[in-house]
């Protein structure tokens, strides 16, 4: 249970912090878009209309050339010729070079990061929160061993290893029907939902050292407090101490570290994304990748605005990150924490 103390201290930084304020403003939009994205997207992300591709976003204009066949003096001549290309209001972000909305496509894009991003850093947690305390807590050869393994981790890049372990075990997905869809609510819109099981797998494997190296660094602190010493006394087992004493008292740099870790995940997806190892193409990176190519002929918002996403994204979560971290660490002043 939450205690008056750490609810009074965040409701004061918050007040305080007017980057807190921007950072939940950022993250409750993109929780909504995700949840809610059938009735957000105005059109079908996947759907296709070739005679209206390479739309620019509203309040912007495109002069291309056209190549064309006509007849002329009996003759049939290719001709080029300039032709302005103006926005539609069916499709505020414009269109991609298949004539797929932008503005949908980054609505469901949402979906993905979002959910790779809390599964994967949930799965890391899961992984490196028991590593970690069983490692700071008995310490000796249990901890060296442990901590050699998480070691090995680290001497990877992430994204290296990343695309290794996809390589390995290969691209698999599961298709997750979508509630609201299934219920008839929004009939145009896709069917299902893909999550990327490997995707999520990888970033939680290569991310679980994070969480092990802040819970062992806890526990090596937690297991000399009278209170361990006591309970130890009494004869409480080693996994009653960890479990009812190390970790519930080790947990806000835990809970701090994992708003921060889901924006590194997040930008751990796009790259995977961007590279082809996602399994979806529902994807703020595969976008990305999709408009690299026709940003040095004038098309900058194919992949300029999933980029945009993936920017907001991750500053909303990281100005979340740092409000938590200065209202469950009074001795780290940020923001709202200086006196």
């Amino acid at each position: 249970m939450v205690s008056s103390r750490v609810i009074r201290n965040l409701k004061k930084e918050f007040r305080q912090s007017g980057l807190a304020k921007l950072g939940l403003a950022l993250v409750v939009v993109i929780v909504l878009t995700a949840v809610f994205a059938p009735f957000i997207a105005p059109h079908n992300p996947t759907d296709q209309q070739l005679n209206q591709s390479e739309l620019p976003p509203i309040g912007f204009s495109e002069t291309t050339e056209r190549t064309s066949s006509q007849m002329v003096d009996g003759e049939i001549q290719t001709v080029t010729e300039e032709v302005e290309i103006t926005a539609e209001p069916d499709h505020v972000f414009g269109t991609d070079g298949l004539g797929r909305d932008m503005f949908s496509r980054v609505v469901y894009g949402a979906r993905t990061s979002l959910v790779v991003g809390v599964l994967g850093t949930l799965l890391a947690a899961s992984i490196g929160v028991p590593v970690g305390l069983l490692a700071g807590y008995h310490r000796g050869r249990v901890d060296d061993a442990l901590m050699r393994i998480a070691d090995v981790s680290l001497a990877f890049p992430s994204l290296v290893l990343a695309v290794a372990l996809i390589g390995l075990w290969g691209r698999a997905a599961v298709d997750i029907p979508d509630p609201f869809v299934v219920a008839g609510l929004a009939p145009e819109m896709p069917e299902s939902f893909v999550l990327p099981i490997t995707v999520v797998i990888v970033v939680g494997l290569v991310n679980w050292v994070w969480f092990a190296r802040v819970a062992r660094g806890e526990a090596l602190s937690l297991r000399g407090q009278e209170y361990v010493k006591a309970s130890r006394a009494l004869g409480a087992d080693d996994n009653t101490i960890i479990l009812r004493h190390i970790l519930p008292n080790a947990i806000t740099p835990i809970i701090v570290l994992g708003t921060v870790q889901v924006a590194a995940i997040i930008l751990l997806e796009s790259s995977l994304s961007f590279l082809g190892f996602s399994g979806t193409t529902l994807s703020w990176g595969f976008d990305i990748a999709q408009g690299r190519d026709y940003v040095s002929s004038g098309q900058w918002w194919i992949a300029s605005i999933p980029g945009l996403a993936i920017m907001l994204s991750v500053i909303g979560i990281n100005l979340l990150g740092d409000w938590l971290r200065d209202a469950l660490d009074p001795g780290i002043e940020g923001e709202g924490g200086a006196a």
